[in-house]
């Protein structure tokens, strides 16, 4: 019974035709020679729903509406779902496709208008989903509401899906990392990220080639030449094995948000892609995450497996609303990290006090190993001091945020003073920035 009651939907066309039966009646009512007219309008109408609803429900056919969807989503990216729609009908079929999508996305009224021929094959449609939340998404049923051509009733169908093929994962930026990979193979300058002239050699040796017109003179070997009375010059090659570590902190201070996401997010994508250039460059990549105490630590290594070990330690994690504790990290750096690394610390320091809280510890790590340590601009703030106030209020609040930027800068310097890299960069350079540096100091020797 629900089948063909339970299925059965009513169209507005079908309203509007009956109003316009009750208002013909009405007149007919007041002038009797509308009446048969309108009696008879009113009959071919019935007719019509009769008919409508033999197509829907006696005739064999039917929609089969599938969904095609990759297993995880890259957060903070444009993702895309196919939906695709096969008509049995022997009729052309219209109506609307329904998609109950996860309750992250807060889309309580997504739909698709769907048109389908006679006995179509499968008619996929698309659309993109840009999620803004790492963690397990699931998707709902679809369902489709189908009219023939008379489009007075509506027939649903519903199709329903196992916890496990409804379930996506949401995971770190993974579409950034074939934007940044040819960074690490090639010379080539890609937008928004600057080529760094190289000084000097690496100290690896790569082998002995003929000299061609363009090589560094400096790199001939008169010894070679000379056996083999041909011009001969040493090629080297980027030193290898390196240890990077990427320190993520997962602090209150890291829940700040910006375009959607907090700068967690941000630090996590940027990271990823940047451990994924240093595995491509031969270097071994870590990772440790902490908050008011350590929670995942993966050593630096280059295994093949080692960026999706990487990848899902990221997925998981969480912002927490705690104080950092640095002395925990310096002391597990301390103890575990014995080779001298590249440190990237990605965190965020909005007052100089909060820095001076930290830097005994950052001044102890920089002592063994290269540290650098990324924060953010706050782009709100250098859109408050562009502006020109006329009113007390506005000079006020301008002259905060110029104390606000005075004081990055000045977190910049100390730093600097005392030895440690930094990286003060806006959330959608993150990721050009601190790849575009660890090439600057491969080409420096420094790591």
């Amino acid at each position: 019974m629900k089948k063909y009651i339970g299925d059965l939907f009513i169209s507005r066309r079908w309203y509007l035709l009956v109003g316009s039966c009750v208002i013909f009646l009405f007149l007919a009512f007041f002038i009797h020679m509308l009446y048969q007219p309108a009696l008879a309008y009113t009959c071919i109408i019935a007719l019509f729903t009769l008919i409508d609803y033999i197509l829907l429900f006696a005739v064999n056919g039917g929609i089969a509406a599938k969904r095609i969807v990759s297993p995880r989503f890259s957060i903070g990216d444009e993702n895309t779902v196919t939906l695709t729609v096969a008509n049995s009908y022997p009729f052309k079929i219209k109506g609307i496709l329904i998609d109950e999508l996860p309750v992250q996305f807060q889309q309580r009224n997504f739909q698709l208008d769907i048109i389908a021929g006679y006995r179509s094959g499968e008619i996929p449609y698309s659309y993109k989903l840009r999620p803004l939340l790492r963690g397990e998404f699931r998707f709902g049923n679809l369902v489709c509401y189908a009219s023939t051509p008379l489009g007075l009733l509506r027939r649903r169908f519903t199709t329903t899906f196992s916890r496990e093929g409804s379930a996506v994962k949401v995971y770190p930026s993974y579409l950034q990392l074939k934007k940044y990979q040819l960074l690490a193979t090639t010379g080539s300058v890609m937008t928004g990220v600057k080529k760094v002239r190289r000084l000097g050699h690496s100290l690896e040796f790569e082998k002995i080639k003929d000299y061609v017109q363009g090589d560094d003179v400096r790199t001939i070997n008169w010894k070679a030449t000379a056996r083999n009375r041909a011009l001969m010059v040493n090629t080297y090659t980027d030193a290898r094995q390196q240890q990077i570590y990427c320190l993520v902190d997962k602090g209150r201070s890291m829940k700040m948000p910006f375009e959607g996401l907090t700068l967690l997010d941000h630090s996590i994508n940027a990271c990823l892609a940047m451990l994924n250039v240093a595995l491509l460059k031969q270097d071994k990549a870590g990772l440790i995450t902490f908050s008011n105490k350590i929670s995942d630590i993966i050593a630096a290594d280059r295994r093949a497996n080692q960026l999706h070990r990487i990848l899902e330690t990221l997925y998981k994690q969480e912002t927490q609303f705690k104080e950092s504790d640095y002395e925990a990290v310096w002391s597990l750096i301390h103890r575990s990290i014995t080779q001298r690394s590249l440190i990237l610390l990605f965190t965020n320091f909005e007052t100089f006090s909060s820095l001076e809280r930290q830097l005994p510890f950052l001044k102890k790590i920089a002592q063994r190993h290269l540290t650098c340590v990324v924060f953010f601009q706050n782009t709100l703030l250098k859109e408050i001091r562009d502006t020109h106030p006329d009113n007390i209020e506005g000079i006020y609040i301008k002259t905060i945020a110029d104390q606000f930027d005075l004081e990055k800068k000045q977190i910049v310097k100390e730093l600097r003073r005392h030895g440690i890299l930094s990286i003060l960069t806006t959330p959608q350079n993150l990721s050009v920035d601190v790849i575009n540096k660890y090439l600057e100091l491969k080409a420096r020797q420094m790591v």
